[in-house]
């Protein structure tokens, strides 16, 4: 009883480091940064093609989010073409002809064996519990297959819509903050 006492105490105590840490991020986080950082011309160390954009001009994405979603609405995949993530097509592509090439083989071996079903209806007891069974599974798996190409369907427009938001933004290095970095190994043998 000690023991699961002691367990309950340290318990809290984690518990309420986490909150207390949740919470001091949230706040934190919401704080402003509004001092100016002063870059003179010889930090820049060799880079002259550096230019200073004025504060007034406005920033014009290259790519329509919502154009994006309503080509990849129309045909799947082209808003990842209007996009330029060209791999991604094959990719939607070929989910979307898998799940629709097994939606009409279960929705034909439904009908299939519903017919069965029918036919073997109050004649044969043991035909008819195997072939309602046999039925109720493709039904199923049919069903299930339409909800996935739905959920594809779905998420190639929630794609092209991010893409198409992220397509203006930058992943290369940062020029400027090539500052110290820490390479830590976890298994130093290897």
């Amino acid at each position: 009883m000690k023991d699961y006492l002691n367990y309950l105490i340290s318990l809290k105590k984690i518990l309420s480091i986490i909150l207390f840490y949740l919470i001091s991020t949230q706040v934190f986080s919401q704080i402003e940064d509004t001092s100016k950082v002063i870059m003179l011309s010889d930090t820049l160390d060799g880079f002259d093609n550096v230019s200073e954009e004025p504060e007034n001009e406005i920033f014009e994405m290259q790519k329509s989010p919502w154009g994006a979603v309503l080509r990849s609405a129309v045909i799947p995949g082209w808003g990842q073409f209007y996009n330029e993530s060209y791999w991604k097509i094959p990719l939607v592509w070929g989910l979307l002809a898998y799940y629709t090439s097994v939606w009409i083989k279960s929705h034909r071996l439904y009908w299939d064996n519903q017919e069965y079903y029918l036919n073997n209806k109050n004649i044969n007891i043991i035909a008819e519990k195997l072939y309602k069974s046999r039925r109720d599974f493709y039904r199923d798996q049919r069903d299930e297959f339409a909800v996935y190409i739905g959920l594809v369907y779905f998420l190639t427009l929630v794609d092209a819509y991010v893409d198409a938001h992220l397509f203006d933004f930058d992943v290369g290095p940062d020029l400027y903050n090539n500052g110290f970095q820490l390479n830590v190994r976890f298994f130093p043998w290897k």
